[in-house]
């Protein structure tokens, strides 16, 4: 009779669990040469995000010419519309695999333009106190100017500076306006 019981049980555990279950495949959003797939923060699809939920370069419609089409390949000149923002996941300093090619062709750049200065403006979300966010900010800054100076570029080219929530790139209290606050800037100087 026990033994009756606990099949019953587990019989109608699988027949809840499977009624529960979801066969739905990641949706996959084509936009001209841009994919994004469901994925985002929260599940949402959302064109321009990669498969953890952070922004990526081409999702931002950001130029990468003079670069190969792997991202790779040397940063041409500074006054080009190439993508000069690097994006950040939600309480992260650390640089998503989409914009490591886009700190390498920055890099490159400044070591063969050893005169050439950067100021790396870090920045983050509204949300958390200004303290944290500063202090955030100024940790997404370090984070590219370490990469860049393992790949050789000097010291004294980069300046880094933090600005917090203070300077928002898109208003707004949502998710796509904090993505796009969550972010570095590389700003030339002559």
């Amino acid at each position: 009779m026990k033994l009756n019981k606990t099949l019953i049980a587990l019989l109608i555990s699988t027949a809840l669990l499977s009624a529960c279950s979801d066969d739905k495949k990641p949706i996959s959003v084509t936009d001209g040469a841009k994919t994004a797939t469901n994925g985002g923060i929260n599940g949402a699809s959302t064109s321009g995000l990669n498969n953890a939920g952070g922004l990526n370069a081409q999702g931002m419609g950001m130029n990468t010419d003079g670069m190969n089409a792997d991202g790779s390949g040397e940063y041409n000149d500074p006054n080009s519309p190439q993508a000069k923002v690097i994006y950040f996941m939600l309480d992260s300093s650390e640089v998503q695999p989409d914009f490591i090619p886009v700190v390498n062709a920055h890099a490159q750049y400044l070591v063969a333009n050893p005169s050439i200065h950067i100021i790396l403006e870090g920045n983050s979300d509204e949300r958390g106190s200004r303290e944290y966010n500063v202090a955030l900010g100024e940790q997404r800054a370090r984070s590219v100017a370490n990469m860049m100076k393992s790949q050789g570029v000097a010291d004294s080219q980069l300046q880094t500076v933090s600005y917090g929530e203070e300077k928002p790139a898109a208003m707004g209290s949502d998710e796509s306006a904090w993505e796009q606050n969550r972010r570095v800037e590389i700003v030339y100087t002559r």
